[in-house]
């Protein structure tokens, strides 16, 4: 059987660039040395990089003095655990009679997110530049038995309370900053609710909003009520 040359010829695409976030993570890169990890650029949208925790401060201090991101969007953090808990609501695991525990049966392996990552806590901070609208998102490793970053508070000052929820919500000390306490939490709360292997127990006997529980059609009852009686009928 013969072929045409167009059967023959492979074609291949032209890989995708972008050539301004490339200069701003080398720029980055430049500034950071050993400290800068990793990077993911998707042409058009966010450069993501990822810093040692020991440069947060360095990072975010030479994106908004030499690269013009003064806008500072969020800062907070990831827990990448796969939750422990499982998805399923079934009775017979029993959690409100015997308290619940790790639903291994269904173990996931732990990912990081682009730009990578060693560790189940990440630090996220996403800085903006209105002039050139251009963004970036940076993201550092945390030590998973003492999670623990830097305050921004003294490159930006809105960072106060994004880094009280980071706390609060993830366990994460904040070293440095002034007024570590609680945000929405009540008094003598126990616990971190943003990390996956904090038990949300209360949803084992109320389920998530959104679960809507469906009611049968009309006569669906008694159809069914017929249905078991014709089978006792026949036992």
């Amino acid at each position: 059987m013969s072929t045409t040359a167009a059967d023959d010829t492979v074609v291949e695409e032209a890989e995708v660039t972008d050539a301004v976030r490339e200069a701003i993570a080398k720029a980055f890169a430049d500034e950071l040395g050993d400290a800068f990890l990793d990077q993911h650029i998707t042409p058009g949208r966010d450069l993501w990089i990822r810093v040692d925790a020991t440069a947060w401060v360095q990072a975010a201090t030479f994106a908004r003095d030499k690269l013009g991101m003064t806008w500072l969007d969020y800062i907070s953090a990831i827990d990448w655990l796969p939750n422990p808990y499982g998805r399923e609501m079934d009775a017979e695991q029993d959690w409100v009679v015997h308290g619940g525990g790790p639903n291994d049966k269904d173990a996931e392996e732990m990912t990081s997110g682009v730009a990578g990552g060693h560790t189940r806590f990440q630090a996220l901070l996403r800085l903006y530049s209105i002039e050139e609208q251009i963004g970036v998102h940076i993201k550092a490793d945390l030590d998973d038995s003492a999670p623990a970053i830097d305050t921004l508070i003294p490159v930006f000052a809105g960072a106060t309370w994004h880094e009280r929820e980071m706390w609060e919500m993830f366990g994460i000390n904040i070293i440095g900053h002034p007024d570590l306490r609680v945000l929405y939490l009540p008094t003598g709360f126990e616990g971190n609710p943003l990390r996956k292997d904090y038990p949300l127990v209360s949803r084992r006997v109320k389920p998530w909003p959104g679960i809507v529980d469906v009611e049968a059609m009309p006569g669906a009852d008694d159809d069914a009520d017929g249905e078991a009686t014709d089978g006792e009928a026949n036992e």
